[in-house]
């Protein structure tokens, strides 16, 4: 939140969960779900989206239907962690779409992939030709996920 900013209310709050699980939801529906007539659901929707607190609206998609079910997680160590090594790294991370999230981290290793393919067979040929490759890194080492517990953001 920025300096200055209001903080959230209880009604705020009521419609970020909302559209976090249901985010095509009609204003209408929206203001009846979180006890609001229309016009101040509006108000306050337009203000979360300005602020920030709402970054965009996307489908959520089923990577199982797209042939994309098959998860890893990878630890990546950098041979250097300097800042432009940590800029190279992040911008050649931007190119690859099997990389669905990367995060810096704090801890044994520099970051931690989550990669999303078809198969293991997939996983390897990206890991071998792809996440292997870029600018400085030093190892990896892969953890397959075998189910999804949870997946939804908030």
């Amino acid at each position: 939140m920025a300096f200055g900013a209001p903080e959230l209310d209880a009604f705020d709050r009521r419609i970020l969960h909302v559209l976090a699980g249901q985010g095509r939801l009609p204003v209408t529906d929206l203001a009846r779900a979180v006890g609001l007539s229309k016009s101040p659901t509006q108000v306050r929707l337009k203000r979360l989206e300005t602020e920030g607190y709402i970054q965009g609206y996307r489908a959520v998609l089923d990577p199982a239907r797209l042939g994309r079910d098959h998860v890893a997680f990878v630890e990546v160590r950098l041979s250097d962690t300097r800042e432009a090594a940590l800029t190279a790294f992040n911008s050649a991370v931007a190119a690859v779409p099997e990389i669905e999230q990367c995060h810096l981290i704090a801890g044994a290793f520099d970051y931690l992939l989550k990669v999303r393919t078809s198969d293991i067979a997939e996983y390897r040929r990206i890991l071998g030709e792809t996440l292997s490759s870029l600018p400085h890194v030093a190892h990896t080492s892969t953890h397959v996920a075998m189910q999804a517990v949870k997946e939804s953001g908030f």
